[in-house]
């Protein structure tokens, strides 16, 4: 089947997807010039041609109260995106991320017939296995931005096409540390370790003083010249972390606002909460020490759920423990500032050069027009 005039239903919930949205419209215009694309979307979205039926921040809740608050307003919205898509059928629907959200909508429009596509995995293959056999009733296609989720599809036979992380393309494959040093009036002839201790408050509280005892530790031992910089994510992670760096002030930590790539970009080793921030540092070829803590109970349920043998983004993609990961009980001072050091060594840090190159070259895909090129496949099929 050729499709000459589609129209594309879409559905993104949040910043990111916003952006994914966009890069998407646009490859899938050279390969439908006549398409219309609707649903719910944000400015980066409808600066393509995009008609939002709502706005796409009444869809971005967060924390365990506000979800519960605004639960009938959401459901009211996913009941007509299903009643308007089901009568007037798109040539596919595409849910970009939101999972708890698209993944309901993508299953009843696809028993009705319509193609459903879903963009950016949840991240299933770690924990709650159990929610592909949803998935797999729910979509036509999923399109993953990590090469190991897509084998993860294959698996449990659910077409998938891996097409990138739009993050990739955006690191400058040799970073710049000179001019990030000076941009935020660090010395590039003295080590520099990055402190990341995330973005939550609960994260912050559990890893910010253990984080800077580790810091100590490695200036009081092998590096009396070691530089501390701090980005915190936000305001109210700046004043939280500000608080305990009061603590160490023979330290002389650097607490900044936000720039986050720059700090870690300044930096010879990055020692950081589990997450996104892993992908991070691995696009800007920085060694790392991947730690975090959990409170007891979280921790023991988390650990008869999660199914992957590592935590970190690079572990996963490389298949192997490239950089430590010290978890719960694993992180303490002792064995955090001995990685530390560990990281900061010239040697260490070519070597986890070259691969961090090569993992970003896996992932530095055209994301925009190998889904579009996907999509187009699927309806054509």
């Amino acid at each position: 089947m050729t499709v000459q005039s589609p129209v594309f239903a879409m559905v993104a919930g949040e910043a990111s997807g916003d952006i994914l949205g966009a890069n998407l419209i646009r490859a899938l215009k050279k390969q439908f010039p006549n398409a219309c694309f609707e649903g719910i979307g944000g400015p980066k979205m409808q600066a393509e041609g995009f008609h939002s039926l709502y706005q796409m921040d009444r869809l971005s809740v967060m924390g365990l109260l506000e979800p519960l608050k605004r639960l009938p307003e959401l459901l009211r919205i996913r009941r007509a995106i299903v009643k308007r898509y089901s009568s007037h059928k798109p040539a596919a629907f595409i849910g970009i991320d939101s999972p708890d959200f698209n993944t309901n909508i993508e299953c009843k429009l696809r028993s009705v017939g319509v193609k459903t596509v879903h963009y950016v995995s949840p991240s299933v293959w770690a924990w709650r296995q159990g929610r592909i056999k949803k998935i797999k009733k729910s979509v036509d296609l999923m399109l993953t931005l990590l090469p190991f989720e897509a084998d993860f599809y294959r698996e449990y036979q659910v077409p998938v096409q891996f097409v990138g992380h739009p993050l990739a393309s955006e690191f400058p494959e040799q970073p710049d540390r000179a001019a990030a040093c000076l941009d935020l009036q660090l010395d590039p002839q003295s080590a520099v370790v990055c402190i990341m201790p995330g973005s939550r408050a609960s994260e912050v509280e559990l890893l910010t003083a253990l984080f800077l005892d580790s810091a100590q530790r490695v200036k009081d031992g092998a590096y009396a010249d070691l530089q501390v910089v701090i980005p915190a994510a936000n305001e109210a992670r700046f004043q939280q972390i500000q608080s305990v760096v009061a603590a160490y002030p023979e330290l002389n930590a650097r607490l900044i606002m936000g720039q986050s790539h720059r700090a870690m970009e300044a930096a010879d080793a990055v020692l950081l909460a589990s997450g996104t921030s892993a992908l991070e540092a691995m696009l800007l070829k920085k060694p790392m020490v991947v730690s975090y803590r959990f409170g007891a109970l979280t921790y023991a349920v988390l650990s008869l759920l999660v199914k992957t043998p590592y935590a970190s983004i690079p572990n996963l993609l490389a298949n192997k423990m490239l950089v430590p990961e010290l978890i719960q009980n694993q992180a303490s001072i002792e064995n955090l500032s001995a990685a530390v050091i560990d990281a900061l060594d010239p040697v260490n840090r070519e070597r986890l050069h070259n691969e961090f190159t090569h993992l970003q070259k896996q992932l530095a895909v055209d994301s925009g027009t190998t889904a579009a090129n996907a999509i187009k496949a699927l309806l054509c099929h």
